[in-house]
């Protein structure tokens, strides 16, 4: 009679430290905001805009690249390992982007200087939130603006009214965090408990 074991997946050995320190993190993480990025090339920027990303606790992150731009190559070095501990979803098109989102029930907010645009600081980011970022020179597409449920700008008081993309995430990724704070959405975890474990599983393995 052929018998037959069961073995279950267990993480490597982490230091009693090294695990609470991911699970005071996890238990901070906000896996109803997210970022968008629209062909977005220069790899120190999307390094720097995850290093926002984990600095708020953003779970996951989406980066639109069609057919002309290749996705970055994110080195260790440039990228201070945030990408480590965000999960990265690869598009060709904005059209798939954005039905992967709203699958997700994100509302999905395009960042563009326009007239129709409303302030960032009057938004409430409290809610399933993605921000759409584009690149350093033409900005988010029209595409993307059509196809968004709004269009937010941060209010500048200057000449150029212009930031680099990595300091307007920052910007924006900070806002929400500021009010996610008030609300208290940092003083409990935001998984479920399944949800939770099974992260902190995939964590240890990283």
């Amino acid at each position: 009679m052929q018998q037959t074991t069961e073995q279950s997946i267990s993480a490597p050995f982490v230091t009693p430290e090294r695990a609470e320190k991911l699970r005071r993190a996890l238990e901070r993480k906000q896996p109803t905001l997210t970022i968008v990025l629209e062909n977005v090339h220069d790899p120190h920027n999307v390094s720097a805009v995850l290093r926002s990303c984990d600095a708020v606790g953003v779970v996951e992150a989406f980066l639109v690249y069609n057919g002309r731009q290749k996705f970055p190559d994110l080195g260790e070095r440039s990228s201070a390992s945030a990408k480590k501990w965000i999960d990265l979803h690869q598009f060709t098109t904005v059209e798939d982007c954005f039905a992967a989102l709203r699958q997700r029930r994100y509302t999905i907010y395009t960042t563009h200087m326009s007239s129709d645009a409303a302030s960032l600081y009057s938004l409430d980011l409290t809610g399933r939130v993605a921000l759409v970022f584009g690149n350093e020179h033409s900005g988010v597409s029209e595409e993307a603006l059509r196809l968004a449920d709004g269009n937010v700008l941060i209010p500048q008081v200057g000449m150029i009214q212009s930031l680099n993309i990595s300091v307007a995430c920052a910007v924006s990724l900070f806002e929400a965090s500021r009010q996610r704070r008030v609300a208290g959405m940092y003083d409990a975890p935001q998984f479920s408990p399944e949800e939770f474990e099974a992260k902190f599983l995939d964590w240890q393995m990283r």
